[in-house]
């Protein structure tokens, strides 16, 4: 396919990058927010659910305003390490991986607060360490919780345009994914460009239902 090519490259190597850091990070706020007590634990809950309320073109000017090149956050870092966003594949990772996090964070927050904690008192008695019950335990108890969360999430990424078009600035040949793309085909008039990729996106989102129902997370 012709059409499209470049910005179907581009959605690959966004959505594989988002889903990497959707089950590391989001995991992870997903365990503490079952698993811990501490300050500012309902303010991280809020945040994460943002994306679900706010607008995605509020929450991309935002961030452009946070983590631009003259951004609240970005002055306040030394030149080595402020983030490169704008206009660039990263800002078009940290947009799917802020779009999806809350489909992310939520199937595996409730999966963990679905473990019960008998189990691991028998772990623990059993000579196994925290890291040990997680991998033994926990990990296989929320698969399915895990695996509804990175479809979701991935199908948020696939089909985010506001935080986007804000960090990445709909170049084409560069910044344009492929919703862009879809968006970009209709404005020039070119719908033939435009129904195969969006019948290619339907096509991810048949999938996906197929595999949440196949596997019992719906």
């Amino acid at each position: 396919m012709e059409c499209g090519y470049r910005s179907i490259q581009l959605s690959i190597e966004v959505l594989l990058w988002s889903l990497l850091w959707q089950c590391l990070i989001g995991t992870a706020i997903a365990w503490l927010l079952v698993r811990k007590q501490f300050w500012g634990k309902g303010f991280l809950d809020g945040i994460v659910t943002m994306p679900l309320i706010f607008p995605p073109i509020v929450i991309g000017y935002v961030l452009l305003m946070a983590l631009g090149r003259n951004g609240w956050i970005t002055t306040l870092l030394p030149d080595w390490i402020k983030p490169q966003v704008v206009f660039s594949t990263q800002g078009l990772i940290l947009a799917a991986f802020v779009a999806g996090l809350p489909l992310m964070v939520k199937p595996v927050q409730t999966a963990f607060a679905n473990v019960p904690m008998r189990l691991h008192e028998a772990a623990s008695t059993l000579g196994h360490t925290k890291w040990s019950i997680f991998w033994r335990v926990d990990l296989p108890l929320i698969r399915k919780g895990l695996a509804a969360g990175l479809i979701l999430s991935g199908g948020r990424a696939l089909g985010e345009v506001g935080i986007s078009l804000m960090l990445g600035g709909n170049i084409s040949g560069r910044t344009e994914t492929l919703s862009l793309a879809i968006y970009n085909q209709v404005m020039d008039g070119q719908f033939s460009c435009a129904n195969e990729l969006s019948l290619l996106l339907a096509a991810f989102a048949g999938l996906s239902f197929y595999v949440l129902r196949r596997f019992g997370s719906l």
